[in-house]
C-alpha cells in the first residue's frame, strides 16, 4: 500500500511553480520534476568525501520499483568501493572504443587501403559481398570478440543456396580483415583460419575456352560474324583474338592510350587488374583493324563505343557474339588467353616474356612500373608471330 501510495505521489507530482521540485523516495533516491512535467530519477550518494549524483532513468518509463532495485543495485557497489560514475564513464568510452573497432568499421578502413590497388569491377564486387553476406552477420561486433563459429553459421547461409565459391571468397576476404585487425591493434588472431577443411568444397570451373588446334575454325567463324551482327564487334573480336588483353581492358580501351606511330598501345594502371601499366605491341594487323574501328567510332573517345557514343559496349557484348556464332559453353573473352598461353609455350617461346604479355606480373607496384616494358623485344616477335 506504501509504495502504491508513493507511486500515485510520483505520478501527480508538479513542480508547483519551481524550475525543479525533488520528491525523495529514501536511499539516496529521489525524483526530479521539473516545471514542464518531465520526471528523472536520480540518487545521490557519497564515495570518498565527495557527493556525487547519477541518473537511473525517466519516469514512468523506470517505475518506483524498477528505479528502487536500481537505487540497491547501485548501493552494493558503492558499499565494495566502486564508483558508479566512473564505472559508468569507463564502459561508455570502452562501448565507444567497441563501436569504432567493429568488424564493418575496420573492414572499411581496410578496403580503402586496398581499393586503389584494383580494378574498378574487382573494387565494387569485394564491397558488395562484404556488404550482404558479412556485414549483416557480424558487421556490429567488435572485431577482437568475433570466434570461428559466428563465422561458420555466416558462411552456412552462403552454402544453404548453394554459393559455395562465394563462401570461400567471401571467407578469403574476411580472412585480411582480420589480419589487417591484428597489425593495426584491434585484434589478437584470424579466427577465419580456423575454418579450413570446414567448408563445403567446390570445383573451380576455368573459363571455356576452344583447343588450339580448334582456334583456326574459330577464327573462320568470327571472320563470317559481319553476315549475322555488326562489323565492330566482328574486328573487337578479332582484336581480342591478336592482343589476348582481359575483355575489359579492351572494351574500355580509349584513344589516348594509343600510339600507332610507335605500334605501341599503353593501357594505364589504374584500367589494369594488377594496377601496373601494360604495354601491348601492335601489329600490322591490328593496326589495320584499329584505323577501321576509329572510322567506325567518330569522335566517341572509346574505340568501342557503345549506343551512347560516350560509353564503351558492355562486359556481355563480346560474349553474346561468340554464343550466336555456336560458341556458348566452348568460348569466352577470356579463353583468347588461354589459347594464345597454351599456343606460345608449346612453340617454346620465352615463358617470361609470355607472361608479361599475359600481363601477369608482381603485385609489387614499383617493381611492376619498372618492368613494365620488360621482354618487349621478344613480346613483339610473339604478337608479330
Amino acid at each position: 500500500m506504501a509504495e502504491q501510495y508513493k507511486d500515485a505521489r510520483y505520478k501527480n507530482a508538479k513542480s508547483e511553480g519551481k524550475k525543479i521540485t525533488k520528491l525523495y523516495d529514501g536511499n539516496g533516491l529521489f525524483l526530479w520534476v521539473y516545471e514542464d512535467g518531465r520526471k528523472y530519477w536520480r540518487m545521490r550518494y557519497r564515495m570518498h568525501g565527495k557527493e556525487k549524483l547519477l541518473s537511473l532513468g525517466v519516469y514512468p518509463t523506470v517505475s518506483l520499483s524498477q528505479a528502487r532495485e536500481k537505487a540497491r543495485a547501485e548501493n552494493t557497489k558503492i558499499k565494495n568501493d566502486i564508483d558508479p560514475s566512473i564505472e559508468r564513464r569507463i564502459q561508455k568510452q570502452q562501448s565507444k572504443e567497441a563501436a569504432l573497432n567493429n568488424f564493418e568499421v575496420v573492414a572499411r578502413e581496410w578496403y580503402q587501403k586496398q581499393v586503389h590497388t584494383w580494378v574498378t569491377s574487382h573494387a565494387k564486387d569485394v564491397l558488395r559481398r562484404l556488404e550482404a553476406n558479412v556485414f549483416p552477420y557480424v558487421g556490429s561486433q567488435p572485431i577482437s570478440k568475433i570466434e570461428a563459429p559466428e563465422l561458420l553459421n555466416m558462411i552456412r547461409v552462403m552454402e544453404h543456396r548453394g554459393a559455395y565459391d562465394l563462401a570461400h571468397r567471401v571467407l578469403q576476404v574476411c580472412g585480411q580483415v582480420f589480419r589487417y585487425g591484428v597489425v593495426t591493434g584491434r585484434c589478437n588472431r584470424d579466427p577465419a583460419a580456423d575454418l579450413k577443411g570446414a567448408l563445403t568444397p567446390h570445383k573451380k570451373k576455368n573459363q571455356a575456352a576452344v583447343k588450339p588446334e580448334d582456334l583456326p575454325d574459330l577464327l573462320k567463324a568470327i571472320a563470317t560474324y559481319d553476315t549475322i551482327g555488326d562489323r565492330q564487334t566482328q574486328l573487337a573480336l578479332q582484336l581480342l583474338a591478336h592482343t589476348f588483353v582481359r575483355t575489359n581492358e579492351l572494351i574500355g580501351a580509349v584513344w589516348s592510350e594509343f600510339d600507332l606511330a610507335n605500334a605501341l598501345w599503353t593501357v594505364p594502371a589504374e584500367r589494369m587488374k594488377k594496377r601496373n601499366e601494360h604495354i601491348v605491341p601492335l601489329t600490322s594487323r591490328v593496326i589495320a583493324i584499329i584505323r577501321e574501328l576509329k572510322i567506325i567510332a567518330g569522335n566517341s573517345r572509346y574505340l568501342l563505343p557503345g549506343r551512347n557514343p560516350n560509353k564503351s559496349i558492355s562486359n556481355n557484348t563480346l560474349l553474346y557474339a561468340l554464343y550466336r556464332l555456336g560458341y556458348k559453353s566452348k568460348m569466352t573473352g577470356h579463353g583468347f588467353r588461354a589459347v594464345a598461353s597454351t599456343i606460345l609455350n608449346e612453340l617454346e617461346f620465352n615463358p617470361d616474356a609470355i607472361e608479361r604479355q599475359l600481363a601477369h606480373c608482381e603485385n609489387n607496384a614499383i617493381r611492376g612500373a619498372y618492368n613494365r616494358a620488360k621482354y618487349l623485344p621478344q613480346r613483339i616477335e610473339i604478337m608479330n608471330w
